[in-house]
């Protein structure tokens, strides 16, 4: 059988010259062909590229081979008696996802090609072959393999950076997750309540990952971030000129989490017009995009606040018959203070988060230190004590967190920090008070928008409003 290339020899370079020497990042490909004649010259061409070469006569040696070595590329005929090269392709996608597959084929099968990438071939090469096009097909496919390769590693690390594991094995931390888990595979709509800082989002994270919808999406709305004027909009989504500004039509939170789970934190921030769509979302199981048609939801809800809804409705600011949609299943999530024996588990959690995030060696805590801060109240809850180790992570110069590494107020055993002291001039405007007090508020509890509003006795969203911060 013939050479199945037009160029048998590279390119200024002696045939009979050696091969080479293969590299540790070398490309790997797997040459699959019935003609020996044909398999033994393309690997020939391959070897003399610098790649490391694996020959195999038919498809079932190159499934062994792709099972026993990473194989970035896959060279196939696409007509071979038995296993055909589209059968082998749709079994490299089972046995080896990430490898590309680059098909030879005649002229007469350049359509069964065509439709052979749309099954996940990277390419097809017609013969006879060129030695240049298809060392360049080759080369396009290794270099897509690896920018796979690169975005599923740095997928993993943003999954690792990100993701957020429920520390504890308290009873009152237990009793929680027992009843998340149980009311998991149902469709109820679950609220969580709770302090700022315990835990809310994983709660229903949680509850997510344990749902039958946990191959869906999970999306988090902070409803007191939406400024009031585009929150309808953010959440249902609006069509191309349903008001000034809207030159394109736009999807909502609803729809990015169809098959999913829509977590609505800081339910009690949502404005009256929001409130009444919401409520038809849990009553009829659809929803209007601004300026739309109707929509089908096929969102599971799980709504999450900080304050008490009851005393909401009742001062006429929630309405009512939401309330009891959302209020099927409730769970609180337990504050610091109730679940003491937790905090070495937390504490030795987020050392090794920020020692790793912060590239420092691993650190332990001295039982001083532990003892500190199980005394300690924790206004802030777990989001306060993660704060607390990330400065003390940062700060530490020993190989042990001690006391000295703490706040003053929690190495004293203080349960909270003597409060800032403001004075004002007479005369001084309200807003400019209202202003500072916040922005020292921020201050005290490190940027926490939440627990701020809670010690000023006012909504986050007229913290944004009066520090004048864009929060969308």
């Amino acid at each position: 059988m013939s050479d199945p290339t037009d160029e048998q020899a590279p390119e200024s370079t002696d045939a009979r010259a050696p091969a080479p020497e293969v590299g540790p990042d070398a490309l790997t490909v797997c040459v699959v062909d019935d003609d020996a004649a044909n398999l033994q010259s393309l690997e020939t061409i391959f070897k003399r590229e610098a790649m490391r070469v694996l020959g195999a006569p038919g498809a079932k040696r190159a499934l062994e081979l792709c099972r026993k070595h990473r194989v970035h590329v896959v060279v196939t005929d696409l007509m071979m008696p038995g296993t055909s090269g589209l059968d082998l392709l749709r079994a490299l996608k089972q046995v080896s996802p990430e490898t590309q597959v680059v098909l030879m084929t005649a002229y007469g099968t350049v359509e069964t090609a065509v439709a052979a990438m749309k099954d996940g071939a990277f390419d097809f090469v017609e013969k006879p072959l060129k030695r240049s096009q298809i060392v360049k097909s080759v080369r396009l496919a290794g270099a897509h393999h690896k920018l796979l390769a690169e975005n599923r590693a740095l997928k993993k690390q943003i999954d690792v950076l990100t993701h957020r594991e429920i520390v504890g094995t308290s009873i009152a931390l237990r009793r929680v997750l027992e009843t998340i888990a149980q009311a998991a595979p149902s469709m109820a709509t679950v609220l969580v309540l709770g302090e700022s800082g315990t835990g809310k989002e994983l709660l229903a994270r949680y509850l997510h990952e344990r749902s039958n919808r946990a191959h869906g999406p999970f999306v988090a709305v902070n409803c007191a971030a939406i400024p009031e004027s585009i929150l309808e909009a953010e959440l249902f989504g609006h069509e191309r000129g349903a008001f000034t500004g809207a030159v394109q039509k736009r999807e909502g939170r609803f729809a990015k989490a169809t098959s999913g789970t829509l977590f609505l934190d800081e339910i009690g921030e949502l404005t009256p017009a929001v409130q009444v769509k919401l409520l038809r979302v849990l009553q009829e199981g659809e929803y209007e995009p601004v300026g739309g048609d109707t929509v089908r939801a096929d969102v599971r809800i799980v709504a999450a606040t900080n304050r008490d809804l009851r005393k909401e409705v009742e001062a006429g600011r929630f309405r009512e018959d939401l309330y009891y949609r959302l209020n099927v299943i409730a769970v609180t999530s337990p504050p610091l203070r109730t679940r003491r024996e937790d905090v070495p588990l937390l504490v030795d959690h987020f050392l090794g988060t920020y020692c790793a995030k912060n590239g420092k060696p691993r650190l332990s805590a001295s039982k001083a230190a532990i003892d500190r801060l199980m005394a300690y109240d924790f206004p802030g809850n777990v989001r306060e004590l993660e704060n607390i180790i990330e400065r003390a992570v940062v700060l530490c110069r020993s190989a042990q967190l001690g006391t000295e590494d703490l706040p003053e107020h929690v190495a004293q055993g203080d349960s909270s920090a003597p409060p800032a002291q403001l004075t004002f001039p007479v005369g001084t405007p309200i807003e400019q008070m209202e202003l500072v007090a916040i922005r020292e508020t921020l201050r005290q509890v490190k940027g926490d928008k939440a627990l701020a509003a809670q010690l000023l006795g006012i909504s986050i969203r007229t913290i944004y409003r009066r520090i004048g911060e864009d929060p969308a």
